[in-house]
């Protein structure tokens, strides 16, 4: 019983750090960029779009499309780099074990 004790211990603590930790990436920020920096998008490590900077050089009213393009592909560079972050942080925590449901 008191193996079992210790490993309810150790999971309580293992869950502390990673509320812990889910509230620190909710302030940490990554930028995905498309077109050679000409679009940026920063995204939270909790997967929020904080922000789109686009360089005035690629608004094209003739080609909208191109700038939608760039736009998709910034954001989901920061999006793919935010889970990188947060994959990190959490095996930090975790010990490189994937817990499911976490990430």
């Amino acid at each position: 019983m008191k193996g079992m004790n210790e490993l309810v211990r150790q999971a309580q603590i293992m869950q502390k750090k990673m509320a812990k930790l889910q509230e620190e990436l909710e302030v940490k920020t990554v930028e995905g960029s498309a077109g050679g920096g000409m679009v940026t998008a920063v995204v939270s490590g909790s997967n929020e779009l904080k922000s789109i900077v686009i360089d005035k050089t690629v608004v094209d009213p003739n080609d909208v499309e191109m700038l939608q393009d760039l736009i998709l592909a910034a954001v989901n560079d920061g999006l793919k780099k935010a889970k990188a972050m947060m994959e990190a942080e959490m095996g930090q925590v975790t010990g490189g074990i994937k817990v499911p449901g976490l990430f």
